[in-house]
């Protein structure tokens, strides 16, 4: 749906800021629920009763808010490229074998130190499973990590008030690598811990998240953890997996599923514990930095969801509101 406004009494930008926040939101939902139709048209927007101070004034607190958009746009980019770096290494190392590839070639291993390329072999040895780095070999996921399937909670202990845990089920509740906070749970069945993997497992398989608090798990989410820790190698793991996923995706079934046998018997690399703790060395730093900026563009998500309808209703001044912007960025 599409919709222009009057430019010589309306600010585009304001009109979506408007319609954006919650109260808003609550009207339409509110509305629609009493027409027993379940979405909006565009007679209805047209009909919406909106208060708009004068043009100038709109501009200036869009362009508060949509500085906060911005920051939080920057934030997310850059947390795509930092994940971008890690995978690659994932794959660099314990998909491709890079490392021992250039010293059976004879070379030096790009892109580390003497004492990291010492630690990977100069050989590879065959498996049932394919070609792995001497000394290596593939395990199980059931082997290799500590992993937990979900248990949904009685309907009754749910709220959307924030008491308790979150509460995730799977795709509707994951983002790009963690998941958004829409329902909570006072009495948790099971409990992912702060850097556990979370695993959709059920409609669809395969998709893959981190905790980024303690939460409470539903039966469409399984937690994967490592015994040592070693977050970052859990996570790209469980990536690594996809195709396997999807497998339990296209059986047939029109609801498609892996269950806690099927999910222990994947099998997964098994490098030597050195490298395993070097990769961890290299990219733990980095999850730490996608931790920080997550929580600081979700910091000023809400701070921007809190200012909108103090903005428009005049009860925030624009330079207040911008001093909030500049300590929430800082």
């Amino acid at each position: 749906m599409r919709m222009r406004v009057d430019g010589a009494c309306a600010d585009p930008e304001f009109v979506y800021y408007y319609l954006a926040q919650r109260e808003s939101i609550e009207k339409i939902i509110r509305d629609s629920e009493h027409t027993g139709v379940p979405k909006i048209n565009l007679g209805y927007l047209k009909s919406f009763p909106i208060s708009l101070p004068d043009v100038r004034t709109q501009r200036a607190i869009a362009s508060v808010l949509s500085a906060f958009d911005e920051r939080i746009t920057v934030l997310r980019e850059t947390n795509t490229t930092l994940e971008a770096i890690a995978q690659a290494l994932f794959k660099s190392w314990f998909v491709d074998f890079d490392p021992v590839r250039a010293k059976l070639a004879g070379l030096a291993p790009k892109g580390m130190d003497e004492a990291t390329a010492a630690l990977f072999p100069e050989a590879f040895e065959d498996t049932e499973l394919g070609a792995v780095p001497k000394g290596w070999g593939y395990s199980s996921v059931g082997e290799s990590f500590v992993l937990t399937m979900g248990q949904s909670p009685p309907g009754d202990t749910y709220n959307d008030a924030a008491e308790g845990l979150a509460f995730y089920q799977g795709r509707t509740d994951f983002g790009f690598r963690f998941p958004t906070q829409r329902v909570f749970c006072v009495k948790p069945s099971r409990i992912a811990e702060v850097g556990d993997t979370l695993v959709s497992v059920r409609a669809p398989v395969g998709d893959v998240n981190m905790a980024i608090e303690r939460c409470c798990i539903g039966r469409g989410v399984a937690s994967v953890r490592h015994p040592k820790d070693y977050r970052g190698f859990a996570f790209y793991a469980m990536r690594s997996l996809g195709e396997q996923f999807k497998m339990f995706d296209s059986e047939g079934t029109v609801f498609g599923s892996i269950n806690k046998k099927d999910f222990q018997a994947l099998p997964v690399i098994s490098p030597d514990d050195g490298v395993l703790r070097a990769y961890d060395e290299l990219t733990s730093p980095i999850d730490r930095r996608v931790v920080k900026n997550e929580q600081q563009l979700r910091t000023l998500a809400i701070l921007r969801d809190t200012l909108i309808p103090r903005l428009i209703s005049g009860q925030l001044r624009l330079p207040e509101a911008q001093h909030q912007i500049e300590e929430a960025a800082a």
